[in-house]
Parts: C-alpha cells; structure tokens; sequence
C-alpha cells in the first residue's frame, strides 16, 4: 500500500477510503482526455502533503491514545434514540408466591415518534411470552416476534407512521428471581419486583411484594421501552388476597370482589411519567391518613407501627408546602403515599406519587421520638419535582436528579432547623464526595460509562447538591428559585440535560453561565486552595491564593470567595472573585483586624490550605457568629489535640447555642474527664444538660460524660433517666447503671428493662451480662438477634458473639447459623459486615472457616469483598 493509501486510511477509514476511491475513478472517467496521475505527479505537483497523522502515528504511546479513545467511543451511551413512544400501558398482574413469579396481560399502546416503522423492539428480561396480538382499528392480529430473554423483536404486519396509533397486548410470565444480580452501591439488586418471605416461614417477618425499577428493572417485570426518556400513563390491576392492601401510582380508581377470597385493585395514572417510576406495593399494611392543601396522603407500614409512622412522617404536610412554595410549583400529583417494606434494596426510590422507604424507617410510637428521617423524607419528596415530573432524558444527566433531591436536604434543614444544622448536613456530604474522589474522579455529567449502575455515587448526589449550593450562592435567592420555576415549568413532563439547566439559569439571571456549568458539571476535579494571609498592615488585609489542583486533570477554576470578619462584633463581609492560578487580593477593610475568615459559612466546594494556629482557632470559636464555622475550629483542635485550648473554652462548647458545637464538645469532654475535676462550674452544666429539656442526643451525650467521669456518684441520676421517654437518653442512662462499680447496680434492675426491643437499651442488658457472667441469657440473646432493627442490630451482633463463646452450651450452634444467614443473604451491607465480625470468633472448626470464605467469595460489594479478604488471608494461612 502505497504513502497515500495509508494517509486516506488514517484520515477517512477503510469504508470511507473506498467511496473516496470509487469517487476518484468516476471523477476521472468523466474526463477521458486526462490520464489519471501517479502518487509522485500528485505530491510533485503539491496537491497533497503528507499528513502529520502520519508522523503522529508513528510516535510513541499513539496506539496507547488510540485505544483510550476508541473505548470513549464505544462507552458512550446517549439518551435512546426514541424511534417509537409508549402513550399508555395497561397491566393485567397476579402473584405465583410458590414460585415468585408474576402472571401478566399487558396492553401497550404505541405510536411511531417520527420515522415510519414496521419493528419494533421492547424490553422484556426473564420472561415467558405467549401470543402478541396487534390492533390498529380493526380486529386484533397475531403478530410474528423474536425473543432473546432480555427483548423482544416484534414484527408488525403493516408499516405504521407517526399518524398511527396501534396496540399491542399479550400475555406474559416473568421470572424477576432469574438473572438477577448486584446493582450499584445506591440500589444493591436488579430484581425489579421482590417477594418478601413469600412463604410465610419466618415468624417475625411479613410477606410483602414490592417493586424497585430504577435503572432499567421494571422490564423485569412488564414489557416496556425501559428508558429514562419514554413516558406513559398507565393503569395497574393487581389481583391480591382481599386481606391485603396495595399501594400504586397515581389513583386507587377501583376494587373489584372476585370471590374465592381475591380482590382486584385498579390503579390509575393519568399524568404521564417514566417506566422507572412505576411502582407498587402489597402487604398487610396499617395506613395513616394526611393531607397538604387537598392532597391525601397517606403513611403505609406494618400493623402495630401507626402511631410511630404519624410520628416518623409528619412534617411531610410542612415539607410539601415549603417545596411548592419555593419553586413556584405546586406539588404536580394527584396524591403521595410513603410506604415503610421490609428488605429494601435501596435507602428509598421516589417512585411517582408512590415512595418506598427501606424498614429502618418502621418505628414504634416511643422510638420515634428520636426520629431523625427527615432528611430522606425530604429527598424523595423533592424528586416528585426533580426526577418525576422532570425526567433527565439519560442516565449520564442522573445529578439532576440526585443532586437536586440531596440538596432538598439542606434546604429543609435551612427553613426548619436553621443555617448552622443545614450546613452541618452540606459538610457531611462534601466529605462523602471528597473520601471518594481520594481514588476516583469523573466528570459530573458522564456519558462514557460501562453500567449506569456505576453513576449511582458521591459525585452524583454529594458533589452534585454542594455544586447546586454554590450555583444558589452566586446568583442569589432570587435568581436561583424564579429559574428553577422557570426550569420546570418549560419541562413539565418532558425530559432533560444538563443544558436545559443552564439555560434556564441563563434566561433568568441574563448571565452566561457556561464558565460555571463546564468546570463544575462537564469536568472533574475539584480546586485545591492555598490561602495565605498578610496582617502586616492591618487596616488592609493581603490575601493570596494559590490554585494548586492538578491542570492536566481539573480545571483552571473561576470562583467567588467570600471573606469575613468581625468589627465590635459585627460581621462585614466582601467577594472576591478568583479566575487565574495565582492572584493576590487586598482587602481594604480600613478598620484594623487581627483575624479573617476564609468561606466562613462553607459555601465553597474547594479543600483549603491554610496555616492556621490553635490560638486563632480559638478565636473563631470565641468571636464567629455562625454555628457552622464555631463547629469547625473545635473540630480542629480535637484533631490537633490542643488540649490547653480546649479545656480552656470547654464550658463555652458545653453551653453553645448550637446542638452540634454541644455533643461535639461532649464527644471530647468524654475522654477527658479530668478537667471535669478541675472545674466543678463545668461538671455542674453537664449534669444541667442532661436534666435539660433540649435535643435528646446532647442530653445522652451529657451522660455518657458522666458515665465515663464517676458512674458511681451519678447513680440515682441514672436511674431516674432509664426511664426517659427517650431511648437515646434512657440508653445511656441505662448504660451508666451498668458502669457503676461501687456499688454495683442489682441485677433485678437491670432485669426491669430486659424486655425492651430497642437495641440502645438491649446493649447495656447484653453488657451487663457479658461482664458479670450472666448464664442462662442465650434464649435472650437469640431472640433480641431476630427482632432488632436497623444499625441496631450490627452493634448487637457483636455481644451475641460473645456471649456464646463464653457460654457455648446455651446455643452456639444456632447462633452460628443466624450469624451466616445474616452473612450471607441480608440485604443489608453493614448488616453482613457486623456478621462477618461475628463469625471470626467461630472458625473452628475447619468447617465454619471453609463456609466463612466460600460466602465472602460471593460478596459483590467490592469495598465487604476487600474488608473479608484482609482478615480471611489471616486466618487461611494460620490453618
């Protein structure tokens, strides 16, 4: 192959250099009179050099980068090309509990989007088909299909256009159990329907049916167009027990009696959504009844748990207000039910008109006094907006819905809680971003991925809400909620990307923004700031800042800073705006000050460097109005463990306004209770705390000082608050009971709350028999293990391991197999870590060791899988 035909390969490809070819020759036949030149006459005549892909090529590390951006290429996944849309889907379904399948009629109806059509394909995984009917205004037809398990390739009997209307029914089997698997660190299944204890085997566990469809599971169990950017209305029958309940989407419109005690539930949606919000929900739910301005709502959990789901679930009317309100656009749906299942795979999925909330949320009426869900209830609620009635047209876009709904979060706490407690959550969430960006950074909008699974993490949801802040912060109140109004409004019922966003901020505000949404949303990274600060002149404050995150893969940063300081005790405040690598700022505050805050309220999404002395931090404490930044100089000097400057301001911390500077402050006082010792003043205000009637967890944190300080002094204190209508405080009450030495407390008393079900007050009755060698407590034990709930239950299992290697005659046996069950089959991760930690205790013999690694070689989180590796390689090479 000659010089050319290598540049014409590089440059248009092999089927490209054909055509270009062919096209040469007719060119040339054309023109009979003229001879067709050779390469030497053509590059002699100058019409072609040779290409710098050719010298490219042969550089190296070129093959390298080819590959690098071929594999681009072949993981982009653009929103679907929509060749048809689904208008409205009909669901005929009933349960086989036996064999945990779903009997289906489904009945689509369709319509070409553009281009005429004669195939169309549907998502259909697991599924046996019988017959596919066609209809398009006469008689329904038999049409021909091809299925491969996972779609199905109908052929039509007639081209149809987009004037057409037709549609397509049939009757269907689906297998959600088969070819199920893991999915993302959000959504650990891919079932798309599950049956809980569909046999009614285990005692303490209700059977349930519920359905997860997010990212593409509900095909899993109905045919469908399983994207993001279809949309349909549709209407559910579901044949139950008339025993049940059942919650869908939209409207119950009707109940059918079939006899033979079965019941038809017709649920209806008239407003249109996507396939991955269908949703429903089967049990023998108690419900609580609500309402916002008309709309009913309702609270569904397990009988028995009503009075605790009014409690878990009641500023859902508050929060639906205060949402509508802000953006302008009142809550879009008929009505909303929240629906508390067991052995959900997910924290929560906002489901359309229909949330479901994984058990942790299952509350009796005392334990719910401690109830602090309302960040979660507000995430789903806020993506009945944002995710819901505005649907991202891909997965790549997932932030705009996830970041929206983890900054609904912040918003909440802002109006109902205030600014201090509101930034606390936004801290915590740049943290979760910030621990995963330490091995893996990407793009906030991604369409290069393997699985869109894998877009479920810190970047979409932690960075995404904190970048929305920011974007809050800059243009202001204003701006911000008149363009999300306006975003919404446009887009009602449609779907989006990220530069629908940006425009609609764009319109509003009347600035480009693409400087702001292509370092943020469209980049990775983050900055990284190095601050120094010149007090040499004093009336006017140097402030260099250094950019110091890598070029080659972050962003050149534009950002608004905000700097603060106090003058007589107020604060004065000026923005600076940074847009090159290095730059220098004086401030000109006039006024001498000797300390200046840098992103005082943590608005910025930058890790700062700055040198800073415990003796400034203290002054931050002592003289920063905001709860937030009086909270990160404390947090400091515990990490610096500048001890001198904490005893010294320990009193202010005990006594701050803000509850989060208090437990902090408490947390520290714990392990040092000496300086309790030397101050009575400060020994008096903790005892006041935890008489007090302020925030529960303050209260239990008070005691907990006092616990560790002198449990003896301090008893009759503790048993009076064993009995706190608060299991927080009667936790930590109870547990001082059990630390008391001198003397000791009796065990008749602690036997007064052996039959609490709470684990913070099971663990000090499981404390207080381990230490003092209680026998005959492995029944006890055992029954706690099988009805605990939530993180509860991961401390608890701990105890249980101890117990039975002390007393192995009492069940060690059972109790072992409990802790694999755990191990193995619960849905929950921390649940199966705190088995694993169990199970160590019980690698003898060689048996238990050999189960122990063949499960840990099924764990599909690859964080569990790491964690059981490390100590599995222990122990192997120790047998």
């Amino acid at each position: 192959m000659n010089s050319l035909s290598i540049v014409l390969r590089i440059i248009f490809g092999p089927r490209s250099f054909n055509l270009f070819l062919i096209l040469a020759v007719l060119a040339v036949g054309c023109k009979s009179s003229q001879s067709i030149p050779t390469t030497q006459e053509i590059e002699s005549h100058g019409g072609l050099e040779p290409s710098d892909t050719l010298s490219q090529a042969a550089t190296p590390g070129y093959d390298r980068l080819v590959q690098e951006k071929e594999q681009a290429i072949a993981l982009y996944k653009p929103a679907a090309t929509k060749l048809f849309d689904i208008l409205h889907t009909e669901l005929d379904l009933a349960f086989d509990y036996q064999n945990q399948t779903v009997t289906g009629t489904a009945e689509l109806t369709i319509r070409p989007f553009f281009h005429p059509q004669q195939e169309l394909v549907l998502d259909a995984q697991d599924f046996e088909l019988g017959r596919i009917y066609y209809e398009n205004g006469g008689e329904p037809q038999s049409t021909g299909y091809r299925y491969d398990g996972q779609q199905v390739r109908i052929y039509l009997p007639e081209e149809v256009t987009r004037a057409d209307t037709f549609k397509l029914s049939m009757k269907y089997t689906a297998f959600p159990e088969r070819n199920s698997g893991p999915g993302s660190a959000a959504i650990s299944d891919t079932k798309g329907l599950y049956f809980i204890d569909p046999l009614d085997t285990v005692p303490s566990k209700p059977r349930m049916i519920w359905t997860q469809g997010e990212t593409d599971h509900n095909s899993k169990w109905f045919p469908t167009l399983d994207t993001p950017n279809e949309k349909f209305t549709q209407l559910i029958k579901l044949t139950v027990a008339d025993s049940l309940v059942t919650i869908g989407n939209g409207e119950l419109v009707r109940q059918e009696e079939l006899g033979n005690g079965l019941r038809k539930d017709h649920w209806e949606m008239n407003l249109p959504h996507s396939p991955y919000l269908a949703a429903f929900a089967i049990g023998d739910f108690g419900k609580v009844e609500a309402e916002w301005d008309g709309i009913p709502l309702g609270y569904y959990v397990e009988k028995g748990f009503e009075k605790g789901a009014e409690r878990v679930f009641k500023n859902t009317p508050e929060m639906m207000g205060f949402f509508s309100g802000k953006l302008g656009v009142r809550y879009p749906w008929p009505k909303y039910d929240q629906i508390v299942v067991r052995d959900f795979v997910s924290g929560a999925m906002e489901n359309t008109t229909a949330s479901i909330f994984m058990e942790e949320l299952r509350l009796d009426e005392h334990e719910a006094i401690d109830s602090e869900w309302d960040y979660i209830i507000a995430h789903e609620l806020f993506h009945q907006w944002f995710g819901d009635y505005v649907s991202v047209e891909s997965w790549a876009n997932l932030t705009l819905n996830e970041g929206f709904a983890n900054y609904s979060e912040f918003l909440w706490n802002e109006y109902k809680y205030g600014a201090d407690e509101a930034k606390l959550k936004l801290i915590a969430e740049t943290e979760n971003y910030y621990a995963e960006a330490e091995n893996k950074q990407v793009d906030l909008i991604r369409y290069a991925y393997s699985n869109a699974e894998d877009l479920f993490d810190s970047h979409s949801y932690s960075k995404g809400g904190m970048i929305i802040h920011m974007l809050r912060t800059y243009l202001g109140e204003t701006v911000f909620y008149r363009a999300l109004q306006d975003y919404l409004e446009k887009h009602a019922f449609g779907n989006v990307e990220v530069n629908d966003l940006r425009m609609a901020f764009e319109k509003i505000s009347g600035e480009d923004l693409s400087w702001f949404f292509n370092q943020w949303f469209l980049d990775k990274g983050h900055p990284e700031l190095l601050f120094e600060v010149d007090y040499s002149i004093p009336e006017n404050i140097l402030i260099s800042v250094t950019q110091l995150q890598d070029l080659n893969e972050a962003p050149l940063y534009q950002l608004p800073i905000v700097v603060s300081w106090y003058e007589g005790g107020e604060r004065k405040s000026k923005q600076l705006f940074m847009n090159q690598a290095f730059q220098q700022f004086a401030l000109e505050n006039k006024t001498p000050v000797d300390l200046v805050f840098i992103d005082e309220g943590k608005n910025l999404l930058a890790k700062r460097i700055q040198s800073s002395s415990p003796e400034q931090m203290r002054s931050q404490f002592r003289i920063s109005e905001l709860g937030i930044a009086r909270y990160e100089a404390l947090d400091s000097l515990a990490a610096w463990e500048a001890h001198l400057e904490l005893e010294s301001m320990m009193l202010e911390a005990v006594m701050d306004e803000f509850w989060a500077v208090q437990e902090n402050a408490l947390s520290i006082l714990q392990s040092h209770t000496e300086w309790l010792e030397a101050s009575p003043e400060l020994e008096q205000a903790v005892q006041s705390i935890a008489l007090g009637a302020g925030r529960n967890s303050v209260r239990s944190g008070a005691l907990d000082v006092l616990s560790a300080f002198d449990p003896d002094q301090y008893q009759a204190l503790f048993l009076e608050l064993a009995s706190d209508s608060s299991y927080l405080v009667a936790g930590s009450a109870l547990m001082g009971l059990v630390s008391a030495v001198e003397p000791p407390v009796d065990e008749a008393t602690i036997e007064r709350y052996s039959g609490e079900t709470n684990y913070r007050m099971v663990i000090p009755v499981a404390e207080y028999y381990i230490s003092n060698y209680i026998s005959g407590k492995g029944n006890w034990f055992l029954r706690q293990a099988e009805t605990i709930k939530g993180e509860g239950l991961y401390y608890f299992l701990g105890y249980l391991s101890e117990y039975f290697l002390r007393f192995p005659e009492e069940g060690e046996e059972e109790a072992v197999e409990f802790l694999f069950q755990k191990f193995q089959y619960d849905s929950r991760s921390y649940v199966r870590l705190g088995a694993f930690q169990a199970l160590l205790g019980f690698t003898e013999p060689a048996e238990n060791l050999a189960r122990l690694n063949r499960i840990a070689g099924e764990e599909s989180d690859e964080e569990l899988a790491s964690y059981y590796n490390y100590f599995l390689e222990a122990l192997n090479d120790e047998n």
